[in-house]
């Protein structure tokens, strides 16, 4: 089915992982769905995701950016926030995602940025909002990620 490709990271981030073992886009691939959505990851840490999704391309009917689409990134932006708390042995399991739209959006880039709201062993809850380019609030959105403890690898 083709390439599956992975959210772009900065680069001093993937060689932190690297250290780690942990191939950084290889875990966070978002596959067909991120390639086709265009995200892209600008800033990750556990305090603070920032990534950004190109409206073309992710719109509804009416020429509006898709609430889904802003549900992905959502998603993309908290987990992976979730995933940088629990750290290499742990994976993030969302369980719970809540979109508010505020305005609709026709063309231009849009920027999620999630932040924690907590941080737990078990589980981790991030705000995410989403802006246009005037940075005009589009949607706010709360995931709450399960952290599971990672599979083990045969090198393990």
């Amino acid at each position: 089915m083709g390439e599956h490709t992975a959210p772009k990271f900065p680069q001093e981030i993937i060689d932190e992982y690297a250290t780690l073992g942990v191939d950084l886009p290889a875990l966070f691939s978002a596959g067909h769905l991120g390639e086709r959505m265009g995200i892209q990851i600008v800033e990750a840490s556990a305090d603070r995701v920032v990534g950004t999704m190109p409206v073309e391309g992710n719109t509804q009917p009416y020429g509006l950016l898709h609430g889904g689409a802003s549900a992905v990134l959502a998603e993309t932006l908290g987990s992976i926030g979730t995933m940088l708390h629990g750290g290499a042995t742990k994976i993030a399991v969302g369980v719970d995602l809540n979109c508010t739209h505020h305005r609709g959006v026709r063309s231009g880039l849009v920027t999620g940025t999630a932040t924690p709201v907590h941080r737990g062993r078990s589980t981790a809850t991030y705000e995410i909002t989403i802006t246009d380019e005037q940075d005009k609030r589009v949607c706010t959105a709360r995931l709450t990620c399960l952290l599971r403890d990672a599979p083990r690898t045969a090198a393990a």
